[in-house]
């Protein structure tokens, strides 16, 4: 699906749902078809369990189903433990890779058990950038701070879900900000994409800069080529990585490859440590920092990420995961001392826990909802009323895996996007569900191999979900000024200011400023002016 169908279906009004235990699931034709299975024994249960043939699938249609959406989405396997393990001290990518892993499994065994759903879940590109950059990296919170957020987030989602209550906070976001979340998010994953691969690099006189792709001093001066200091790759290596490795996913979706994305980070890979073994070839030294520290260039630095490869045994992962991040919600999750101790006061904790809780849930909550309308609708998974089959069953797996996600130690577990690709292929069923699981589980001991992929090469992925993000920036109606400046405070915030609650805060106060003046204040409702009033005393009292 992409991410303009995404939007439309996001910003449809709810519609009364149909009961999960009515729904009955169309066949290819339109008809229902028969419930008896054509198989006999253990077969034949799981058949007649999952309601393979009369949904008019089959098992082999499934399974094929199942293995699409895996391989559409196990790069975030590679883009999430590289996130966190990357920039945060308090993790590594071995224990994340195992969090993540088990919230993927978890949530996708949910929609194969409690949904029956052909979907799959896993943690949310997007919500993890906003964990690890605006709650932890540069908001002050540790890790297993941003965990108890995670769990809220799910809390609240399982409330609203078994309350009915997501539908008021859904229509009380204003129509422009909830689409331009997804086009300011788009841009602030791409930016860290590109910010991680050198491409974008640090200027004393812009802030921001494009580096140097000079190939002439490059050759001439070989430490220009790539450097390495404490485990990390700079100079033009890893930035041609980077956009080769860009353009290379956008042929492969121009050529309807399947798990194309996995296969751009592959082949980005496979090129990054190709051009590293060219640059063997030549010039390089290396220097000592005054604080100690050696910095290699040129051929030394392409020498050195050769050596640091290293095939760890899997279950060290378990063993970091053990240690660093399951339960750490609990044990450490709620001393919020050292958010405290950087001057910050008890008021603007509680500020900042109720805006950053809602912030997530929403984004948690238009990430599903869109899903869902988009895969099932390109499934004819869609009830009589148009919403999806089993949509309440759907959301509360959401938020159940969201809630265990944060007990693993993992950012929002959501529904994904690729879904749709097994949905396309054919799956109907949750039994598709359960094959995109049980790969996970398989996935999951596979940590040394996912390590060796760099973060040049993982940087591919969150550029071009900048890419697919950006295309709802024309679902807004940038003629009307009403719209236009809330949408664009919105997306600006979040891209320019690095802050992706305070982008959303933003859209919704200057919307309701602006209702207000147009004489359009009765088409605020109460739930907006409510969370409005939480933003604007995030910003007077703790920004």
């Amino acid at each position: 699906m992409d991410e303009e169908t995404k939007e439309e279906v996001v910003s449809t009004p709810e519609q009364p749902e149909r009961p999960a235990e009515a729904a009955e699931t169309p066949s290819a034709d339109g008809a229902a078809a028969v419930a008896q299975s054509p198989y006999k024994g253990f077969w034949g249960k799981i058949d007649n369990y999952f309601g393979i043939s009369k949904s008019g699938s089959k098992f082999k249609t499934e399974i094929v189903a199942g293995l699409t959406t895996f391989m559409a989405m196990v790069y975030i396997l590679i883009v999430n433990p590289s996130m966190f393990g990357y920039n945060l001290d308090a993790v590594s990518f071995g224990g994340m890779y195992i969090a993540t892993s088990l919230g993927a499994i978890v949530g996708t065994l949910l929609m194969a058990f409690l949904a029956k759903m052909p979907l799959a879940q896993a943690s949310g590109m997007g919500v993890n950038a906003f964990v690890v950059f605006n709650l932890v990296k540069y908001g002050g919170l540790t890790y297993a701070n941003a965990m108890v957020f995670t769990l809220l987030d799910g809390i609240i989602f399982i409330v609203l879900t078994v309350t009915g209550l997501r539908k008021y906070i859904f229509t009380a976001i204003p129509d422009e900000v909830r689409k331009a979340i997804n086009v300011g998010l788009g841009l602030f994953i791409a930016f860290i994409g590109l910010q991680n691969a050198g491409v974008i690099v640090n200027d004393d006189s812009t802030l921001v800069n494009l580096t140097s792709f000079n190939i002439i001093s490059a050759i001439e001066h070989t430490k220009y080529f790539a450097t390495y200091a404490s485990g990390t790759v700079g100079g033009m290596l890893p930035a041609i990585v980077a956009i080769l490795g860009v353009i290379i996913m956008a042929i492969l979706a121009k050529k309807h490859v399947k798990g194309y994305i996995l296969w751009g980070v592959l082949g980005s890979t496979a090129l990054y440590y190709i051009l590293a073994g060219f640059g063997c070839i030549g010039w390089g030294q290396s220097v000592t920092a005054d604080d100690g520290s050696v910095v290699f260039y040129g051929s030394e630095a392409c020498k050195q990420i050769f050596k640091n490869i290293s095939m760890d045994n899997p279950f060290k992962a378990f063993e970091l995961w053990g240690k660093e991040s399951v339960g750490q919600v609990f044990v450490n999750g709620f001393d919020f001392k050292h958010y405290l101790d950087a001057g910050n006061s008890v008021g603007s904790l509680v500020l900042l826990i109720i805006t950053s809780a809602l912030s997530l849930c929403m984004l948690d909550m238009f990430d599903t909802l869109g899903t869902l309308y988009g895969a099932c609708s390109k499934g004819g998974l869609l009830d009589k009323n148009g919403n999806p089959l089993n949509m309440n069953r759907c959301m509360l797996a959401d938020a159940v895996a969201t809630t265990t996600g944060a007990i693993f130690g993992t950012s929002t577990v959501t529904t994904f996007v690729e879904s749709s690709a097994g949905v396309a292929a054919g799956g109907k069923t949750g039994f598709t569900a359960l094959i995109t699981g049980l790969c996970f589980i398989v996935a999951m001991f596979l940590s040394p191999i996912a390590k060796l992929i760099p973060s040049a090469a993982t940087a591919t992925a969150l550029i071009w979900v900048g890419v697919l993000m950006m295309s709802s920036v024309t679902n807004i109606d940038w003629k009307d000024p009403a719209v236009a400046l809330p949408a664009f405070l919105t997306i600006a915030v979040m891209a320019f200011g690095y802050e992706i609650s305070y982008g959303i805060g933003i859209g919704i106060i200057s919307s309701v400023i602006v209702r207000i003046c147009t004489g359009k204040i009765k088409s605020i409702s109460v739930v907006t002016w409510i969370i409005a009033v939480f933003f604007l005393a995030t910003f007077l009292l703790t920004h």
